[in-house]
């Protein structure tokens, strides 16, 4: 068919005609490569979101070829009226569309993220990367794809009038502007309702941006907001992902070991202020015992005693508090019918442990005197609590919190800047605590314990002093070495005093007493991020983060990512690093174990 002899008006019309043909073979050929998506989510379990599933994968992959189509290519029908040459940019650019679509659907599959451009620059800049060598490979079926695409154009051409002819475009056209528009309305309603079968395919699909309308429903008296903050806490208990905890079931190849264990948590405690101008008690007992002088709390905040006890990261803390789930180490200890003895400076304010670590557990309150220290009232309650418990072997945990509130022992001195009097006020405090400590170590060989029990003097996380020049104080503001660095210093009865210098975790800890005291033989991996803390081979890695974002710290750089994969590289000395990218497997391993222990299908 020659087109030579067409006025321009002819030759636009049959353009654009063919034009939508081609866009709807495209939008088949999408929706064929979508596939992918839907076999790599769960599966919806009700009538209404597989009802969804269809509507949205028909609809959103309808609207989103045909909308490229009419904002790039549709304009260009005017502007290029030559059939050959406008032609040939629509096959480029179709070809280019289901190139990156596949290779988006490689990247869903293997990292459970769309590509954006943080994923793109990962994904593509470590040239020795597995994934990234397979997700190029993809490009190599571009020529394939071009052909295919040439073929379709000459095609379409070629039968448009007979297309036309059969009527069908207007029914395909209602098709997807029906179930575009159905999918919509139905996540409206679901999202106002927390309809978790059809919320949780929010992000199945790339540009996937389903429509919510709460505020409108709420102005015409379709949605209450009282009832609707009710349905969201409910919904946050009842739709929290669940965890399998451990993910198989514990193994023992021998006996445990009968001792007793002590935990003390010195809140806040840095590790450099263990040292023996701050902390000579505790800087003695640290060298005759066992001193892991480069050990990180597995979070900058509170949760850094979640990670303690549990060994995962702070991400399912969530989850774990829904479900109800002790630490697997609890669970052993009280299998093994150890007693249990807990106590705190502050009769555990904070809700983390009633609510997860020691759900369901006595704490042994302390009705505190009024005048004298908390924590020297705490440690002789413990000591009571012993003499009692001395026929059987028990677990203690004592929190001692002088370093709450180190400001109230500041120096007045008018000379000192406000960061001066700050450092000096803890420094004081410092000093306070370990006159505590060494009223706790004085206990423990007056109760003679020192040959039956494993004493563990740690902190949940460390204090900065903004070290980092980002305005950074106190804790729970970024991942340096200064709020997560903190003592791990153990007497176990047995083992030779010495000073380990590898890279350890809080995450290690219920994994060292787990194998080393309890006779557990499974796979670490099985219930924990950690390994035994005496297990001194190079570590990629350590893992930090709170209840929202993982960071992952090797020894020069610090990864900081949220689920979304968004992520933020550091030096060693906590500085920005803008124009640089971590190495995919870094980011990979954390996207694994901000997943791994997830139940599938959730």
């Amino acid at each position: 068919m020659v087109d030579s002899g067409n006025t321009y008006g002819e030759r636009v019309s049959r353009l654009v005609g063919w034009g939508h043909w081609f866009a709807f073979f495209n939008i088949v050929a999408a929706m064929l490569i979508g596939t992918r998506y839907i076999s790599q989510s769960p599966w919806p379990e009700t009538l209404l979101g597989q009802t969804y599933l269809v509507f949205s994968w028909v609809g959103h992959f309808g609207f989103l070829v045909f909308a490229l189509y009419l904002l790039v290519l549709f304009p260009l029908t005017f502007l290029i009226p030559s059939r050959k040459l406008f032609r040939l940019i629509t096959v480029c650019f179709a070809t280019l569309g289901l190139t990156l679509l596949l290779v988006d659907t490689q990247a869903y599959q293997t990292i459970n993220l769309h590509l954006n451009p943080v994923v793109w620059e990962v994904l593509f800049t470590d040239d020795d990367s597995r994934v990234s060598s397979e997700l190029q490979y993809l490009f190599v079926v571009m020529p394939l794809i071009f052909l295919l695409q040439l073929g379709l154009s000459e095609w379409v051409w070629r039968k448009q009038r007979k297309l036309s002819h059969k009527h069908i475009g207007r029914p395909l056209a209602i098709l997807f502007f029906a179930s575009f528009i159905s999918s919509h309305l139905i996540y409206v309603w679901a999202d106002a309702y927390f309809y978790n079968p059809i919320t949780a395919q929010r992000a199945n699909f790339p540009l996937s941006y389903p429509m919510t309308a709460k505020s409108f429903m709420e102005k015409h008296g379709l949605l209450d907001k009282e009832e609707y903050k009710k349905r969201l806490e409910k919904d946050q208990e009842e739709n929290t992902e669940l965890v399998r905890y451990p993910l198989e079931e514990l193994k023992f190849s021998r006996r445990a070991n009968p001792l007793n264990v002590l935990v003390v948590s010195v809140n806040n405690l840095r590790a450099d202020a263990l040292n023996a101008e701050w902390m000579p008690s505790t800087y003695a007992f640290a060298k005759d015992n066992l001193n892991f002088t480069n050990h990180y709390s597995s979070s900058n905040d509170v949760y850094g005693v979640f990670g303690l006890f549990y060994g995962l990261p702070s991400a399912y803390a969530p989850s774990i508090k829904t479900q109800g789930d002790k630490p697997v180490l609890i669970d052993t200890l009280s299998d093994k019918n150890y007693s249990f003895g807990l106590f705190s400076g502050d009769n555990f304010d904070d809700p983390i442990f009633g609510e997860s670590i020691f759900r369901g557990m006595r704490f042994n309150g302390t009705a505190f005197v009024s005048g004298q220290s908390s924590d020297l009232q705490t440690i002789s309650a413990w000591s009571d609590w012993v003499k009692e418990h001395n026929e059987s072997s028990w677990f203690s945990f004592i929190e001692l919190t002088t370093l709450d509130n180190f400001s109230a022992y500041e120096s007045s001195t008018h000379q000192q800047t406000n960061e001066e009097r700050l450092k000096s006020g803890y420094k004081e405090s410092v000093q306070l605590a370990d006159t505590k400590l060494s009223a706790l170590f004085a206990e423990i060989e007056s109760l003679e314990l020192s040959e039956s029990t494993i004493v563990v003097i740690t902190s949940n996380h460390g204090t900065e002093f903004n070290e980092t020049k980002t305005n950074s104080w106190g804790s729970n503001t970024n991942y340096s070495r200064y709020q997560l660095q903190v003592p791990m210093v153990i007497h176990w009865p047995g083992k030779m005093a010495s000073e380990y210098t590898h890279r350890t975790s809080h995450l290690d800890m219920s994994v060292t007493l787990l194998q080393d005291l309890l006779g557990v033989s499974s796979n670490p991996n099985d219930f924990s991020s950690g390994r035994n803390l005496f297990d001194e081979r190079a570590r990629k890695w350590i893992l930090a983060g709170d209840t929202k974002e993982l960071a992952l710290i090797t020894p020069k750089t610090t990864t900081v990512i949220d689920k979304f994969g968004n992520y933020k590289l550091y030096n060693s000395d906590y500085v920005r690093l803008k124009d640089e990218n971590p190495t995919l497997p870094v980011l990979m391993q954390g996207l694994t174990e901000l997943q791994r222990f997830y139940t599938k299908g959730n």
